[in-house]
């Protein structure tokens, strides 16, 4: 059988590092859970997201030339999907977390491949409890265009997963929201966000100061007690340019290399222990670009974790 052209043997493939391709000596190892929760304000398929994020994989190598590093080096350790099996988020916690303690501990760092936003209360919960930590001891790092600070009066959904956290008792000033956009939100939400405690970037002074430093500053401004930090990358912090299938993405929003070097950065930061990448929806974009931009995080925050360890 011919061989196809794009398949080469000097030129691995991040797909084939995602199935367990790695150097003959690696300096550390990165889990990768599916957690394909799907229920949100805006009806999709975010479902579908964590299948297409690895298949995206294979348009991309693992080799970064800009820190001449192979992430190959990174033992990496694809744990599957949670079977949630159209859960509602209130049913999907438990599962979640149970998941979270077989893919954190032994771990330098887990990735999260959501599904939607509601992903992120269990993955903060399911972190603290894999690591025997109290929430008081957990940080919490949002790059996102919303507050997702919505009242729980209809349950749990991917719009209200900070306000769970905090009623969850989250401590306000161990959460950081950073690239917060212009009327994407409530002037309510926003000033419950802020009596809360919890620290507000807004989009327009984190591109004035670049992400990637603003999510830099933002983990090192988190409390001292934050033994381990969780980031949420919602993919609607982009401009919807660069995300047609995400349901929350807007005009005005970061361009996709802006996200890219910032979730690298949370990469190289040893209090980051576990980032999920949600809010992608396969079917809105049959280009598949916005999947590509989901792995891409995935590989731009193994390049960081890389860099951590070297």
């Amino acid at each position: 059988m011919l061989k196809a052209m794009h398949e080469d043997l000097q030129w691995t493939r991040a797909r084939s590092w995602l199935e367990g391709a790695r150097l003959d000596q690696t300096k550390g190892s990165l889990s990768v859970l599916g957690v394909p929760l799907n229920h949100s304000i805006s009806p999709g398929r975010c479902d579908l997201a964590p299948d297409a994020v690895r298949q995206a994989l294979a348009r991309w190598g693992t080799y970064d030339v800009e820190r001449d590093l192979d992430v190959r080096s990174l033992r990496a350790v694809d744990l599957g999907d949670v079977g949630l099996n159209g859960s509602s988020p209130e049913d999907a916690a438990a599962p979640i977390m149970e998941a979270m303690m077989g893919a954190v501990p032994g771990f330098e760092a887990t990735v999260l491949l959501g599904g939607d936003n509601g992903v992120t209360r269990a993955g903060v919960l399911g972190m603290a409890q894999a690591l025997n930590l109290k929430l008081e001891q957990v940080g919490l790092v949002t790059i996102d265009a919303h507050l997702d600070m919505r009242h729980l009066g209809d349950g749990l959904h991917n719009g209200n997963p900070v306000r769970a956290l905090l009623d969850d008792d989250l401590p306000g000033q161990n959460i950081v929201q950073v690239g917060i956009a212009a009327f994407t939100n409530s002037e309510f939400y926003a000033r419950f966000g802020s009596s809360s405690g919890v620290k507000r970037v807004t989009l327009e002074r984190a591109r004035s100061e670049g992400l990637g430093t603003a999510v830099t500053r933002a983990i090192s401004s988190l409390p001292m007690h934050c033994e381990a930090v969780y980031v949420d990358v919602d993919i609607d912090c982009l401009d919807s340019a660069f995300a047609p299938g995400c349901p929350g993405a807007r005009p005005g929003g970061f361009a996709s290399w802006e996200l890219l070097d910032a979730v690298r950065r949370c990469g190289v930061s040893h209090r980051v222990r576990v980032v999920d990448i949600v809010e992608i929806d396969p079917e809105r974009d049959p280009s598949g670009l916005t999947a590509l931009v989901g792995s891409g995080a995935l590989m731009y925050f193994a390049s960081g974790l890389v860099t951590r360890l070297s």
